[in-house]
């Protein structure tokens, strides 16, 4: 299957055909019910009987965010394609609509939004569409606006498709420098046509209470006959890491200087004009303890 991705950017590919394409085909609308309740399944919030404020973002035409409104959930929607947030307005979905590109900040109030899911779009912002695209900085002012619009506590969830390893450990990295911590999730690893990979974040140092999210599938001793196992061992872990920012270098103070040392600085002093007692054979020379 060919990645979209790759064909053109969001707001060019998702034109109203596409669009409009896309949200009359019942396999996608399927995939993504699916998908929404796995991602919700994952954000676990709190079951206190309170709606909670959630952000989709990649909303597209409101397909995941029917299923926050089925569980009773507010939601607001942010997509880059004019076309699809058209249908969504067409359908009348129940979350508020934002027309904006995630790559260059979200632009919400900070600590307002209670949790967050995306179905297949942070994948997107590791494309240079442009040339004032950088996938490192699109990745950054997103996990970091991201960051600061979440309550503390707060999940993210991510479905993604990465292309590669390496795009996978870029989008993770990305976010660990913005605060977060938390890992990927994939469910059915040895399974081709079903595995699928989740992005589990938590805004802040996870607490004690968090539980470990956990995979589906990963314990099945075989798979069904039409699924194809497969050989890549590093895709089928769950990983779940802090937060990890590096740390300066500390100066590492060094006692008991020598005599030349000493001198050096002696020297220095005389120069810069400043009065220092003259050398000898004690200067430098470690004194005695007295009692």
């Amino acid at each position: 299957m060919s990645r979209p991705e790759l064909e053109a950017p969001p707001e060019i590919f998702y034109n109203d055909e596409e669009a409009r394409k896309y949200t009359s085909s019942s396999r996608i609308i399927q995939i993504q019910a699916d998908l929404s309740e796995r991602a919700l399944e994952l954000l676990a919030l709190p079951d206190d009987g309170v709606p909670k404020l959630l952000l989709d973002i990649g909303c597209g035409s409101g397909l995941s965010g029917e299923t926050l409104s089925e569980h009773g959930h507010q939601w607001i929607g942010l997509d880059i394609s004019q076309s699809m947030l058209d249908i969504a307005l067409e359908r009348e979905v129940e979350g508020d609509l934002l027309l904006g590109d995630m790559g260059q900040g979200l632009g919400l109030r900070p600590g307002v939004i209670d949790g967050a899911i995306s179905i297949s779009a942070v994948q997107w912002l590791c494309n240079a569409d442009k040339s004032s695209h950088e996938p490192r900085l699109r990745l950054k002012a997103f996990f970091g606006s991201l960051y600061r619009c979440l309550a503390r506590g707060a999940r993210v969830v991510f479905q993604v498709y990465p292309e590669s390893v390496a795009q996978r450990e870029l989008i993770l990295a990305s976010a660990m420098r913005a605060g977060f911590a938390g890992g990927v999730v994939v469910d059915y690893p040895h399974s081709t046509k079903k595995r699928k990979e989740y992005l589990v974040l938590t805004c802040g140092p996870p607490s004690l209470s968090t539980a470990t999210p956990k995979s589906i599938g990963k314990d099945e001793e075989s798979c069904s006959d039409d699924d194809e196992s497969s050989g890549d061992e590093e895709n089928q872990t769950v990983g779940i890491s802090d937060r990890h920012r590096p740390r300066k270098k500390r100066k590492i103070s060094k006692k008991g200087k020598g005599r030349e040392w000493v001198l050096k600085k002696k020297e220095q002093m005389r120069k810069k004009g400043n009065v220092v007692p003259p050398d000898s054979r004690y200067t430098a020379r470690k004194r005695k303890a007295r009692f």
